[in-house]
């Protein structure tokens, strides 16, 4: 597989299978009901007064759904996900995902995990991420990196990822 279209499938593959891809700082800034962090720039400012316990629910939840996607565990990861998600369409992020773990060997590493937003009923959690992709066919390998902003709503009593944005880096 031609690495152009490896890059095409991990943008996809690691977003919720379906987010939206946000390419341009105007549409990142533009509506800040989406997402209240602007994915370009160095600076990232964590929520203010995020209550101990949620941070560390919030937190937890990330990782989960980071760990249960890179150990493509299909049962794990869609416990991550909001039955009701505002980014995505969950049946068809399922089927992506399915399909991704059965083709592809992703390994996700965050860094810098931060929560930038924060109420009782969501939290948007910024990350730098590092991706590791090979093809399971043909051994293709492909490394990017890029910026996410994963949105968790307080679900039935847990945080539940209801839509991802993310911009790759230029390099």
């Amino acid at each position: 597989m031609k690495k152009w279209l490896m890059l095409v499938v991990a943008a996809l593959m690691l977003t919720a299978c379906g987010d939206k891809e946000e390419t341009k700082k105007e549409e990142t800034t533009k509506d800040e009901t989406l997402v209240g962090f602007e994915l370009t720039g160095d600076e990232v400012e964590e929520a203010p007064d995020v209550p101990k316990e949620d941070e560390e629910q919030i937190i937890a939840a990330f990782n989960e759904y980071i760990d249960s996607f890179n150990a493509k565990d299909i049962d794990r990861y869609t416990q991550t996900l909001s039955k009701n998600p505002q980014g995505f369409e969950y049946e068809e992020d399922v089927a992506a995902a399915k399909n991704a773990f059965a083709q592809y060997n992703i390994e996700r590493t965050p860094s810098d995990v931060t929560i930038v937003k924060y109420s009782e009923d969501e939290a948007q959690v910024f990350s730098n991420l590092e991706i590791q992709m090979t093809e399971i066919e043909t051994n293709a390998e492909l490394t990017s990196s890029g910026r996410q902003v994963t949105v968790f709503t307080n679900e039935n009593g847990g945080w539940k990822v209801t839509s991802v944005y993310y911009i790759g880096n230029d390099s």
